[in-house]
């Protein structure tokens, strides 16, 4: 049995049934961890949701920030975006249940036995690992709640941009959100920096990457992501970015996660994927 952690598809369904072919995953034995963002921008969201949510429990996916556009989206929170290729799920006749599956995904995926966690984008730097936990839970709470809509009305924002434990309703929840689904850089007081999205090193001055920051609690914990298409794949830091930029004309990234917790070296395996965007496009 294997377990195999993806990076951002975001509806390259072509792209994600080449890999597995290249991975020779078998369904009967071996699990996958999907980084998030499975669906918009690629042209076959729909056909990536049905076959994540088709692989039941051998298959864990975090949310991303295009998941949660996506429900926003489709509960008249949030206009469509220009280059959403949210369409066929939002007139798919099973859209209801897609929705409401892709509502009870989890922010974080914690793997007790390998010591590993997945996220989509990353953690505040002054939470701890629990920290994290606890405050994933909080926010999944709110979205499976009868009252999710509420949560989506409220969700959007850049602030709060520092985390402080007396943070209370939507405030604390937003915060939580753009840590988990948008976070890329934060600057030396680990303050949030959410409009930064380029390769590190075209930051402004004072800015690192999350996972830099001085002040980061979970430096001796090791955290799988995805998110960053402009870092591509990156271990080190004791992270590891799985996000190849899939839609960029990119690389659609795997690695096998038990590698990542024995003397082996992690090494991608990938395949080269077609260019659905031009870079720079919002």
């Amino acid at each position: 049995m294997t377990t195999y952690a993806i990076g951002d598809v975001q509806g390259c369904y072509d792209e994600l049934q080449a890999l597995l072919d290249l991975l020779k995953f078998d369904f009967r034995n071996d699990t996958l961890w999907l980084t998030g963002d499975l669906v918009n921008r690629g042209p076959r969201s729909l056909e990536v949701l049905r076959f994540i949510k088709s692989l039941g429990e051998c298959a864990v996916t975090v949310l991303g920030n295009h998941d949660l556009h996506l429900l926003a989206v489709a509960y008249g929170h949030e206009p469509p975006k220009k280059n959403d290729t949210l369409t066929p799920i939002l007139a798919a006749p099973d859209r209801d249940e897609l929705l409401l599956w892709l509502r009870t995904r989890p922010l974080l995926h914690r793997d007790e036995i390998r010591n590993l966690t997945l996220v989509h984008a990353g953690v505040a730097p002054e939470w701890t690992l629990q920290d994290a936990v606890n405050c994933a839970r909080e926010a999944e709470t709110a979205l499976r709640d009868d009252s999710f809509n509420d949560f989506l009305k409220n969700m959007y924002g850049n602030e709060p941009d520092q985390w402080a434990p007396e943070l209370k309703s939507w405030n604390r929840l937003r915060f939580i959100i753009n840590c988990f689904t948008r976070l890329r850089y934060v600057n030396g007081n680990g303050r949030l920096k959410l409009n930064a999205k380029g390769a590190p090193g075209s930051q402004a001055n004072g800015c690192v990457p999350w996972f830099q920051s001085a002040q980061r609690r979970t430096r001796n914990d090791k955290l799988l992501f995805g998110h960053w298409s402009t870092l591509g794949f990156h271990n080190a830091d004791n992270v590891i970015g799985l996000d190849g930029g899939c839609i960029w004309g990119g690389k659609l990234i795997a690695i096998n996660v038990d590698t990542v917790i024995s003397a082996a070296q992690t090494i991608p395996i990938c395949v080269p994927c077609r260019q659905w965007r031009t870079p720079g496009e919002p």
